[in-house]
């Protein structure tokens, strides 16, 4: 295949294919909130319960979240996020607070999630190496896939 007509090979597109799909986020938020029975999702993301079926076998299949049963009789189950699950946790807090700063122009923050600090939690990205904060200017990309160059694809 050549690079000019195929898109970019890129992360980023490759999260998005699994849970960029409408209410895959909105899932995560309600399981890592504790709220992983299948009334309590259908209820607080308000998706129709066939879309919300797929959307969480996906999920589960993707192993972001494991399906446990919590009753016999009749036979129920609950979803909670896994160790990938979780590591997705921060991205929704990133988004969140996103959200309080562009699209919330009163203030009127509709969820504060507190720090075990005791503080409301402003996320930050940081590097792990020198854990300073990561701000646009201190960025540099180096492609790695065959074929392309930041700017785009090569010449043929």
């Amino acid at each position: 295949m050549s690079a000019g007509k195929d898109p970019r090979p890129c992360s980023i597109a490759d999260t998005l294919a699994l849970v960029g799909e409408k209410y895959s986020l909105l899932v995560l938020r309600e399981v890592c909130l504790g709220n992983g029975r299948f009334d309590q999702l259908v209820r607080n993301i308000g998706a129709p319960r066939d879309i919300l079926a797929t959307r969480l076998r996906r999920l589960v299949d993707a192993g972001i979240l494991v399906k446990q049963p919590y009753s016999e009789r009749p036979q129920r189950f609950e979803y909670r996020p896994t160790r990938a699950g979780l590591e997705l946790e921060p991205v929704l807090m990133t988004l969140m607070a996103w959200g309080d700063r562009h699209l919330r122009t009163d203030g009127d923050r509709p969820m504060v999630v507190e720090h075990s600090c005791g503080r409301a939690l402003t996320p930050v990205v940081t590097c792990r190496a020198c854990g300073d904060e990561v701000r646009h200017e201190d960025l540099r990309a180096h492609p790695r896939a065959p074929g392309w160059t930041v700017s785009g694809p090569t010449a043929a």
